[in-house]
């Protein structure tokens, strides 16, 4: 039984959800979001929430029932609110400025990075060492994130380099003389 996937999803109010065609449609103020539909999960809208259960009683099922309540939730969650990761970059002469559709990128190679801003996203920096990123889909979100991250990940000796807002980075000791 699982724990999860037991808990209506609650629909607030200004959020519209259909489903049609296999395919779950959640419509609110930030914009639309769909979700194809499982075979071994059953989805039912009723009223204020969507209830989610396995249509069958097989290992599969039971598999996907609250990792697709959990979908369906992430769904509810970015057409209403949103979602925003936050990117801080440590190190001298690293920096970042948002242009338009374009994120540049100094982080120490002989080259500024350029990086394309995916439809959906949007991306803000309040000051050099830091990227705002947001959107409605959780996935897109973090993609993007990570492939920001992935330019300079941070090194344990000095720790410069991208990291997520409150990410702790394990220092280690230099060499000794």
């Amino acid at each position: 039984m699982s724990r999860i996937g037991k808990r209506p999803v609650s629909i607030p109010s200004g959020v519209s959800a259909e489903i049609a065609d296999g395919t779950l449609v959640v419509k609110g103020p930030k914009g639309t979001l769909s979700l194809s539909l499982r075979d071994e999960i059953s989805y039912a809208i009723d009223g204020d929430a969507i209830l989610v259960k396995p249509a069958n009683d097989t290992k599969s099922a039971r598999a996907f029932w609250g990792m697709q309540r959990t979908l369906v939730d992430n769904l509810v969650t970015g057409v209403t609110t949103g979602y925003t990761k936050v990117l801080e970059i440590t190190g001298v002469g690293y920096r970042a400025n948002a242009q338009g559709k374009n994120l540049k990128l100094q982080l120490g190679y002989s080259h500024d990075v350029d990086f394309a801003v995916p439809e959906g996203i949007e991306i803000k920096t309040p000051d050099n060492t830091t990227i705002e990123i947001s959107g409605i889909d959780k996935q897109k979100v973090g993609q993007v994130a990570a492939e920001i991250r992935r330019w300079r990940k941070p090194e344990p000796y000095k720790g410069k380099g991208i990291k997520y807002r409150g990410e702790y980075i394990f220092r280690k000791e230099g060499k000794k003389k």
